[in-house]
């Protein structure tokens, strides 16, 4: 096949829909774009004469991302829908340079009841339940636990799902707090006061927040100053999750309020829920803008992410702050995911449009909160030093350990928006014998994962050059545009010293060696992210390797020695493995008598 070039391959376009990419002089992916037409689209970039060129009328980031494309490729779709959610798939995996890729992957709780139940109660759930006995309130970003538990102690509920099968009642009923419906003959009209106060309480955070602010000081007086404490934390995070507005909805109205705001280098992106005419939630997250701002990609890219899971619950009409571009072929898409049409409003004036203004005034005063903004010196330093190709504000760090071989793991912390985030933390059971191929495993295991959890902006690997081409390697044949740098303690007599002051750490990246002074700030930056990983990866190696001697003892005392135990984790792994094997499995390793005792054991 002879290799076209760009403009050979641009004037061969087809005039159907699907998803096309750009490509730099060293074969790195610059962007992904969709089109209901390649041919049109991907020509209006482009000048053709004199000679290719980025076309006059283009902004500045896509003039610059233009002039460093040579190459391209092109996926052809069925439908202009079927491109837009190719392009949301491969961004969100392939992390292109000049494409927004949004990281907020949470899905947001509800708190719900089932009216078929006789004696209903609430439970949070963060997948939606299919039925139409079903009635949510939500979502919320913070504080749904705190409601619910306040809840259950204001009102007499059954607190537990087991407690309806005990058929006598318990300590719940003795302090008051349930009806006890599984001993007593609790009428369906009492039950349901019951209901309707929680119910009411949900809806109304501000009289939910009077009981438990008179409980603290109650527990104050008192000399509880514990439980007060508590109480004080909830109250907090329940007020928290909300947005204070005078604005009055005579009607009981729910919408989905989507705002962005930015500075040079970051935009925030605010979310607010009105259920019944009240703001009930609202949330945020930052967003990195390292080649310009492009607002219609951004509030495209919002609208899929916050829609693109389930059906929600409570399908709500949308208000968004202005037109952006392709708005037409987001209604579409969220009319399939809602199986109804979907409205997105962009309201002019009236209390509509006072939500909106509510929502970016919000933004813009988070914006000037805005720690990592206030504090990028040590990022855009970082950045600089090693050449990378983004400032790195969410960065994924990796290592490994082991004893001999034994309980081999692999760790990742995450840096993110100037904090560790550690529920994104992962660890990893590792099969390999050797650093390289632990490092190998660990890191095409997370790229497996990069579809649901996106690409960071750098990987940061505790060793040296050897690890660092690794990574590059696997990288780049995934196609995945992705900063990498390693650091390793430089060895002294070949060996490497982890003792501090003993030898001191050396960064690679792909063209460089850096041996930067002890006091070198953007030093202690990458020490402090490798320390973080290397003690998630100790922790978690030290949990397994108990775990896997209380296994081994627990054979051994049944006959089977250490040795036999080693050949057997040496071919089948681990000993969870080991316990769904058969006998005939075992034997083909040991003898038939360990076969059997092994087995026993495992009963």
């Amino acid at each position: 096949m002879i290799d076209m070039t760009l403009e050979e391959t641009i004037k061969q376009l087809p005039n159907q829909a699907g998803v096309y990419q750009y490509f730099d002089k060293n074969g790195n992916l610059l962007y992904i774009g969709k089109a209901k037409k390649l041919s049109n689209r991907v020509k209006s970039y482009f000048n053709f004469t004199p000679e290719l060129k980025p076309n006059s009328t283009l902004s500045a980031r896509i003039t610059n991302m233009i002039q460093q494309t040579v190459s391209m490729r092109y996926i052809v779709v069925n439908s202009e829908h079927d491109a837009l959610i190719l392009e949301n798939s491969l961004i969100k995996q392939l992390n292109p340079k000049y494409n927004i890729l949004l990281r907020d992957d949470k899905t947001y709780p509800y708190i719900y009841f089932d009216t078929s139940q006789k004696y209903p109660r609430f439970e949070i759930t963060r997948k939606i339940v299919k039925s139409p006995n079903i009635v949510y309130f939500g979502p919320y970003s913070i504080g749904a636990r705190d409601i619910l538990d306040s809840i259950y102690e204001v009102c007499k509920l059954v607190q537990k799902k087991s407690c309806l099968n005990s058929k006598k009642s318990c300590l719940y009923y003795q302090i008051d707090r349930c009806l006890a419906p599984c001993e007593f003959e609790i009428s369906i009209s009492t039950y349901k006061k019951e209901l309707e106060l929680a119910i009411k309480l949900i809806n109304d955070k501000k009289s939910l927040l009077k009981i438990l602010k008179d409980k603290m000081d109650f527990y104050a007086e008192e000399l509880r100053f514990e439980e007060a404490g508590e109480i004080r934390d909830r109250c907090e995070r329940i007020s928290r999750s909300e947005i204070k507005s005078d604005i009055d909805f005579a009607t009981g109205e729910n919408y989905d309020i989507f705002v962005l705001s930015n500075s040079e280098n970051r935009a925030v992106i605010v979310r607010m829920f009105m259920r019944d005419g009240k703001i009930i939630s609202s949330t945020h997250n930052y967003v990195q803008l390292n080649d310009g701002y492009d607002e219609d990609e951004l509030y495209q890219r919002v609208l899929m992410e916050f829609y693109g899971g389930e059906k929600p619950p409570i399908i709500a009409p949308i208000l968004v702050m202005k037109e952006f571009k392709d708005i037409e072929i987001i209604k579409e898409y969220l009319s399939e995911k809602f199986e109804k049409k979907a409205q997105v409003i962009i309201p002019k004036r009236g209390k509509k449009r006072q939500l909106i203004e509510l929502a970016i005034l919000n933004a813009n005063e988070l914006l000037k909160k805005d720690k990592l903004q206030i504090n990028t010196k040590i990022l855009n330093d970082l950045q600089e030093l090693l050449s990378l190709q983004k400032i790195p504000s969410r960065v994924e760090v990796f290592d490994n350990s082991h004893i001999s071989g034994v309980a081999t793991v692999g760790a990742m912390a995450v840096y993110d928006n100037g904090k560790f985030d550690k529920k994104s933390y992962r660890t990893y059971h590792l099969d390999s014998r050797d650093e390289y191929g632990q490092m190998r495993e660990t890191l095409t295991r997370r790229i497996e994962s990069f579809s649901k959890n996106s690409p960071p902006d750098l990987w940061i690997l505790d060793g040296g050059s050897t690890l660092l081409k690794l990574a590059i390697d696997i990288i780049n044949s995934n196609g995945i545009y992705l900063d990498v740098i390693a650091i390793s303690k430089e060895k002294i007599d070949a060996k490497t010293h982890r003792a501090k002051g003993r030898a001191d750490d050396i960064l690679y990246t792909k063209d460089d060696v850096f041996r930067l002074k002890n006091s070198d700030s953007r030093l202690h930056f990458v020490q402090n992210l490798r320390d973080e990983a290397h003690r998630c990866a100790i922790n978690f190696h030290k949990k397994t390797k108990l775990k896997l001697d209380k296994e081994s003892n627990l054979l051994n005392l049944n006959g089977i020695s250490q040795a036999k135990i080693k050949k057997l984790l040496n071919h089948f792994g681990t000993f969870e493995a080991i316990k769904n094997l058969s006998e005939v499995e075992i034997s083909s390793i040991l003898n038939k008598k360990d076969a059997k005792i092994i087995k026993s054991t495992y009963k």
